[in-house]
């Protein structure tokens, strides 16, 4: 787990690179709860994200899992890496395997922080 990343409660982490930018990814909680990641679908650029609402989704071996973004924002880029080697997310979710970068205002007040997020999961 890496403390300067905020987390959602639907195990996501957001890395804020700049004034208004974050990046997000899934949690390494997460990737090890769903096993091997084999298919990622993402949103595109321009789309729009609702804290809380879908994103996407997230197919491993074992099961399929909806993605939720963790913020309000626009979506600027998407991680083609992830998409072509979805394995990434297993390997390196919280550098390489990171899912998308997205524009917005603010941040939602009920982000968590590392320690927070430890103690939900138990980690």
């Amino acid at each position: 787990m890496t403390t300067e990343l905020l987390y959602s409660k639907d195990h996501e982490w957001v890395r804020v690179e700049s004034d208004g930018v974050a990046v997000i990814g899934v949690t390494d909680f997460a990737a090890g709860q769903l096993g091997d990641v084999v298919y990622v679908d993402l949103p595109e650029e321009g789309d729009a994200l609702t804290a809380g609402g879908e994103m996407g989704e997230i197919e491993s071996t074992k099961s399929v899992s909806d993605l939720f973004s963790p913020i309000d924002g626009t979506v600027t880029a998407v991680n083609q890496s992830v998409v072509d080697s979805p394995e990434l997310v297993n390997a390196s979710p919280f550098e390489e395997g990171w899912l998308i970068r997205a524009s917005f205002e603010a941040l939602p007040e009920d982000l968590l922080t590392a320690e927070q997020y430890a103690a939900l999961t138990g980690a």
